[in-house]
């Protein structure tokens, strides 16, 4: 194996060599071998001749103009990333000058392959076009979200050899690591062509300029690329097509194919012989893709971007499946090992850290919901394929199914992305690259760029762009699209959330003047007289809310009031916002639209108004306020004797914070003074509250006790805090939040109080309850889960939540890292586990799905929380139609579902912002403080890297070997499930032999974050370990 220097040296080495070639393919003795091995001798005949043709074409200078921007579109890479890539595909252990030959001739040799054999007979007939948007949506089924997509399958691509598999490992770290770029691969002739000349001057142009670390990111990019343009296996039958691929020298190619009907869809999925899903491409590997299965077993591979047919990530959409000679074929020695590149453990383009972090300090992020079994992390497929029901082949390989894109439901994708805008000389348009692989390059024309674009490109280099996709044909490598808002300066945080937030459709506008007319006029608003006297008063009671210390809208209020019989009357109080927000009207229809908040590290974006969410609807303290109230007569062991739901009006006596609460509850016979404490109301002493906290703490205690031993989960894991200078809201410091006992306190009333809600409303609305459902895990990932965990001799029991929960929470040692051995335990628990769902009750006909896993309830819905989440609105209404405290409900059936869907999506959309925003000021964060040390964990080994969790930041991040600096080799071995990794350090005294580190689950590692060389970009850089002394 080569040594990870010798590789990069003479991957240097070959820079120059590659700019003076014109295409960007493998080297002709892979693509040939692969050929070979995929393609019957007459099919590989009949390629030959015409590919003879065409390099005589090329020669002559006839070849047609469309070659490398056919080519490098079958992937839809990105301009972006495209732009920077060194023409280089060879695998990691051939560096020889040769492979650099022919590399024009084998950019159409790959491309006419994929012509030849890509289509199937009944493709060739010209499908109809145009089913209009109305149709579409008619036809659409409300598939819930599972993930924001891209969940990675493997380390390897599937038709690699180890090599090119272990190549594009380390590019994929490049790639990742990488977000400028000054270069292009591509130059359309017009806005749908691309010229092979021009582009080439232009990366002659820009290779100058770019950094190596560019440069190794397009490497990975045309790797991919070259993934998506080589075929499987020979389909190319007929006539049509054959007489397509030998003429036009000049014409148009259909890159993808045409969409099927509205019709031919619905037959074909009514027969069975279609399948619907949801879209995700693989972030780091975005020729991949998946779409669920509807038997539950293996996802179904889509491979390549001209199997996606122009969709994209998140959209919903109807798949045909290939035949099964096209199937993939998963290696148990490496794909199914990928399941460790899951988007749980490196999350998204930007390089997530997988946290959904929860400021503590300018802004909390409240948006953490107490039914999730992971508390930050989304809970998701993990994209690696599971199990066909097909029996293994022989050697222990199984076939996963493979398909293509034949229609598109619904285009959930925003079509908006940030990225750069590049110019090409001598053309009418510019072509703008994605920071996001996974969207296609797009081009943009000039009179839709800043007027002295054209004239100053150079002072644009830096400036991100958001880019909205307008048009896609099918003959089209590149999308078109129009320039909708220059951001600013790449790398600085506000340009970059802005991006975000457009990227991911958020809606952050300000409110409308129709919108903010439905508020209440007279301010400062007061209860009507008639309203109070139709509510439950609750003014007089000692009743106060626990929240994070900078929370704005106080949504919940909690009181315990000690009863003579020894019993207590304990009160969950609840903002009565659908006082305020009338169903139908315009503050109803953007609250619909929004569906829930969005917490970002140093912002919110607010689904209502700020007069509703930090005033009107706010439970602030000594402020009357309208409540939905639900109270309990209970036990002090947490037995609940009677139950009350209604509308109520309360006055909280002070507003605590978790760090209050918890003070209260570590000192319970402290007599605490009211300088410790926010004001308070004179009518409560402050003794009073701390007695009310405490005896809510001990019912607390009851109630999860018997929550987990009733058969409970819950997998908690590290979220990130950030403290933020006040003035510039960047980022002064981060550390590990604690979720401690007040956070539990708050957390069991407001489930229970959600449970109670669910049976509520689904016994008096059996159709149109709006409850939330945790399916089970996948049982294929289970069973491989609880195989690695036999091989690495954790006792552990995944046969059902609580049986996982008891395991988790026994020793895993006893020593100062165990919490990190069962932070890394977790997370390898959490890749089987499925997504908690909004549904209709009147949807599912079967109760028994009805179930949440995490919280093993047989019902459960969201109450708590309705001014940050629309689903708690639609549930409010439920209950006070129920309770005749409201008015009539025009609500159906299919008006529930699809309002779920939505909350599905948006709750999906709103976590992986959050994950963007902690990431980009971690990135700041990393630049300005770095470099940090700090221990790791490992928590999975692939067959060229492996992932650790960084103890002091709780990050997890991703080591690719060939990257570590002064490692001589490694080589890597798997026995059974358990995969190991040997690295060999070149030893610092000569005289001394190699040292021999090995790396394996719970290994213990040093690491040093650093900044990389593009913005908001950083990496962990493995540290030699220390020599032992003789």
């Amino acid at each position: 194996m080569d040594s990870p220097r010798q590789s990069k040296k003479a991957n240097l080495n070959r820079e120059p060599k590659r700019s003076q070639n014109q295409s960007s393919t493998p080297p002709q003795k892979d693509a040939y071998a692969r050929l070979l091995s995929q393609h019957s001798s007459s099919k590989f005949s009949q390629y030959l001749e015409q590919y003879a043709k065409d390099t005589f074409f090329q020669r002559e200078g006839q070849a047609p103009s469309t070659l490398p921007k056919a080519q490098s579109d079958r992937l839809n890479i990105p301009q972006r990333k495209r732009d920077q890539m060194p023409n280089d595909f060879s695998d990691s252990s051939d560096f020889s000058p040769s492979s650099m030959k022919s590399k024009g001739e084998e950019s159409s040799l790959a491309l006419y392959m994929e012509k030849l054999n890509t289509r199937s007979p009944q493709q060739d007939c010209e499908r109809k076009q145009g089913v209009s948007d109305r149709q579409r949506r008619g036809q659409r089924r409300d598939t819930a979200t599972s993930q924001d997509g891209d969940i990675e399958s493997g380390e390897e691509l599937g038709s690699l050899k180890p090599n090119d598999s272990k190549k594009h490992q380390k590019q994929q770290k490049k790639n990742k690591d990488s977000k400028e770029t000054d270069s292009f691969v591509g130059r359309p002739q017009s806005p749908n062509k691309a010229s092979a000349s021009g582009q080439e001057q232009e990366k002659m142009k820009s290779k100058k300029k770019n950094p190596p670390k560019h440069q190794e990111e397009e490497k990975s990019r045309e790797a991919a690329f070259k993934k998506a343009q080589q075929p499987r296996a020979s389909n190319a039958n007929s006539p049509a097509d054959k007489s397509k691929n030998k003429g036009g020298r000049g014409s148009k190619k259909q890159v993808f194919e045409s969409y099927m009907t509205f019709e031919e869809v619905s037959h074909g999925l009514k027969r069975g012989e279609l399948i619907q899903g949801q879209l995700r491409i693989n972030p780091k590997k975005y020729h991949e893709a998946f779409i669920p299965s509807p038997d539950d077993t293996r996802d179904i591979f889509l491979d390549g971007i001209v199997a996606r047919n122009r969709a994209l990530n998140g959209d919903i959409v109807v798949v045909e499946i290939l035949p099964r000679e096209q199937w993939k074929v998963v290696k148990s020695d490496t794909d199914c090992e990928g399941a460790s590149e899951s988007e749980n453990t490196v999350q998204t383009v930007l390089k997530k850290t997988a946290h959904t972090p929860r400021p503590d300090v300018n802004v909390e992020d409240q948006s953490s919901d107490q039914d999730e079994v992971i508390s930050k992390s989304t809970l998701a497929d993990t994209g690696e394929p599971l199990e066909d029901p097909s029996t293994p082949r022989p050697n222990g390989e199984i076939l996963q199914k493979t398909a293509k894109v034949v229609y598109i439901v619904e285009k959930k994708h925003s079509r908006a992305v940030t990225g750069f805008l590049k110019f090409l000389p001598d053309k009418p348009f510019a072509m703008f690259s994605p920071v996001d692989h996974r969207v296609p390059r797009i081009n943009v024309f000039l009179a839709n760029c800043p007027e002295d674009f054209s004239s100053r490109p150079g002072d644009y280099t830096n400036t991100l762009f958001i880019c909205r996709i307008t048009n896609w044909a099918a003959d089209s490598n590149f999308a078109e699209g129009q320039l909708a808002k220059t951001l600013g300066q790449a790398g600085e945080i506000e340009p970059e959330t802005e991006g975000i937030l457009i990227e991911y459709d958020i809606d952050f506008s300000e409110f409308s003047d129709e919108v903010l007319n439905c508020l209440p006029k007279d301010l400062p608003w007061s209860i009507p007289p008639e309203e109070m006297r139709k509510r439950k008063d609750l003014r007089k009671d000692c009743i106060f809310t626990i929240d994070p210390a900078t929370a704005r809208d106080l949504d919940d209020a909690l009181s315990c009031k000690p009863l003579p019989d020894g019993n207590f009357e304990l009160g969950v109080h609840i903002a009565d916002v659908t006082y305020f927000v009338e169903e139908g009207n315009a503050l109803d229809a953007i609250a619909s639209q929004r569906a829930t908040s969005v917490y970002m590290v140093q912002k919110v974006i607010p689904m209502l108004p700020r007069l509703l969410c930090e005033e009107l609807c706010s439970l602030n303290p000594l402020t009357d306020r309208l409540t939905f109230s639900v109270i309990w007569k209970i036990t002090p062991e947490g037995k609940i004797l009677s139950e009350w739901f209604g509308r109520s009006v309360i006055r909280s006596c002070v507003k605590l914070s978790y760090d209050h609460a918890q003070s209260m509850i570590d000192a319970p016979e402290k007599m605490f003074s009211a300088d410790e404490l926010p004001p308070v109301d004179p009518e409560h002493p402050i003794d009073e509250i701390h007695q009310a906290v405490l005896n809510l703490h001990s019912i607390a205690k009851n109630l999860r006790s018997q929550r987990f031993s009733g058969g409970a989960l819950r997998l908690d894991q590290s979220k990130l805090s950030f403290t933020l200078d006040k003035e510039t809201m960047m980022p002064q410091g981060c550390y590990i939040y604690q979720y401690r006992d007040s956070n539990k306190l708050v957390e069991e009333f407001m489930l229970l109080a959600n449970i109670a809600t669910a049976h509520h409303i689904k016994r008096k609305f059996p159709e149109l309850a709006l409850l939330r459902r945790h399916p089970p895990p996948k049982a294929k990932l289970v069973d491989e889960l609880q195989e690695l965990c036999d091989q690495l001799g954790i006792s552990i029991d995944l046969s059902s939540a609580g049986a996982l929960h008891k395991t988790l929470n026994t020793t895993l040692g006893d020593d100062e890292f165990t919490s990190a051995r069962k932070e890394v335990l977790t997370h390898m628990c959490s890749r089987p586990m499925q997504m908690a769902l909004y549904f209709c009750s009147g949807v599912l006909k079967e109760e028994k799905f009805f179930k949440h896993y995490a919280l093993n309830v047989p019902l459960y819905t969201h109450f708590t929380s309705p001014i940050r989440r629309y689903a708690d609105i639609v549930v409010h209404r439920l209950l006070a139609s129920s309770l005749n405290c409201g008015p009539h409900l025009g609500l159906s059936m299919n008006d529930v579902q699809k309002q779920a869907s939505h909350c599905n999506d948006k709750k999906t959309v709103s976590k992986r912002v959050q994950e963007l925003s902690s990431e980009l000021f971690f990135g700041v964060f990393v630049k300005d403080c770095g470099p940090l040390d700090s221990e790791a964990m490992v928590m999975g080994v692939l067959d060229q890297s492996f992932d650790v969790l960084v103890l002091r930041y709780g990050v997890q991040k991703r080591i690719y070997c060939k990257s570590v600096v002064g490692l001589d080799n490694f080589h890597h071995r798997k026995v059974g499930k358990q995969s190991m990794l040997t690295l060999v350090w070149t030893p610092e005294d000569p005289e001394k032999p190699p040292v021999e580190q090995v790396i394996s689950i719970f290994t213990l590692v040093e690491v040093q974050l650093k900044a990389d060389g593009a913005p908001m970009k950083y990496s962990a850089v493995l540290k030699r370990p220390e020599e032992e002394e003789p």
